[in-house]
């Protein structure tokens, strides 16, 4: 098959024609170019997780916050573990893999099964290791991220299938997690010290702003005004999805997460009561989309775009 590697940091790519979504690899991260613009990179060495930094929306706008990455004038520098674009959760087996404090765990890649440029789309296909603070191997997963070039946005498919290295995968009730985003600092509802800022949070219960955070919801949308244009990211939970709809981890200051797990910080229900258990030799998947778009949750048909991926058809 062109374009299939079995690969643990080998340069690599499939032919694809510049205006379609073309993959690259370049020391320890894949540059993922759409229409021959640069639409993302997935850094998988040299972090305690693989993450994707920039996230660039539509006419390049950058959609994600550069610290600690870089350092840009007027970001705020805190949680250096929300890292543009990643998913981790913050109890795995009473491991922590959220956070980077000594303790936590890291997600380390091991090696491509896929990764594959094309005209309308692209997909990278990798295994990680979820290991320890001490170094023992916690669990494992598959993940595939598709790439589609579309004319009303840009989008991204994200699909993780996770099991325990040798026993049961236990998923606690903590409300740090877990499909998450850092978004652009411009973008945020409030400013430092509690001032006002321009975006806007929209759920598909028609939920706005603060209220958002910890209600359950099939997507959501967080837009503001940036670079002379209005510009949103949605994050929609797939109908498959265990515990969907799922809860929102989403934050005035430009934390924008789905967590199923959080139910006793989200719900005030007794502690425990998000935990999920997968049991020894079992697998549980989860799938996600991002749809970057012109526009607010109105403007970017945002609904209709989520009944399309929650029917099955193909981006």
């Amino acid at each position: 098959m062109v374009g299939l590697f079995c690969w643990s940091g080998a340069r690599g790519v499939s032919a694809a024609a510049d205006d379609g979504v073309k993959i690259v690899d370049q020391d320890g991260k894949l540059r993922v170019d759409v229409g021959g613009e640069l639409f993302t990179e997935y850094h998988y060495q040299g972090a305690s997780r693989p993450f994707l930094y920039p996230v660039l929306g539509p006419g390049g706008v950058p959609l994600t916050r550069n610290w600690p990455m870089q350092t840009t004038p007027g970001e705020q520098h805190d949680h250096p573990h929300q890292k543009s674009l990643w998913w981790e959760h913050g109890d795995i087996n009473g491991h922590d893999f959220w956070s980077e404090e000594p303790r936590a765990g890291k997600t380390l890649h091991e090696k491509f099964i896929e990764v594959k440029s094309g005209a309308d789309a692209g997909v990278i296909r990798a295994t990680n290791q979820y290991v320890a603070s001490d170094g023992s191997l916690v669990a494992r997963d598959e993940r595939t991220l598709h790439f589609y070039r579309r004319t009303d946005g840009r989008m991204l498919d994200f699909e993780i299938t996770i099991r325990g290295a040798g026993g049961p995968l236990v998923f606690g009730d903590s409300k740090e997690g877990t499909m998450g985003m850092r978004i652009n600092e411009a973008m945020r509802l409030t400013r430092p010290n509690n001032q006002p800022g321009v975006g806007h949070i929209v759920n598909s219960e028609g939920v706005r702003d603060g209220e958002t955070w910890g209600k359950r919801a099939e997507w959501v949308d967080y837009y503001a005004p940036l670079n002379g244009q209005v510009v949103g990211i949605a994050i929609f939970d797939h109908p498959l999805n265990p515990r969907h709809p799922t809860w929102w981890h989403v934050r005035d200051y430009g934390l924008f997460a789905a967590n199923p797990f959080g139910l006793h910080e989200f719900e005030k229900k007794p502690p425990g009561a998000g935990k999920l258990t997968v049991p020894a030799g079992e697998s549980i998947t989860f799938r996600y989309r991002f749809f970057f778009h012109r526009g607010d949750e109105r403007a970017g048909q945002v609904a209709e775009h989520y009944r399309e991926y929650a029917g099955g058809t193909k981006a």
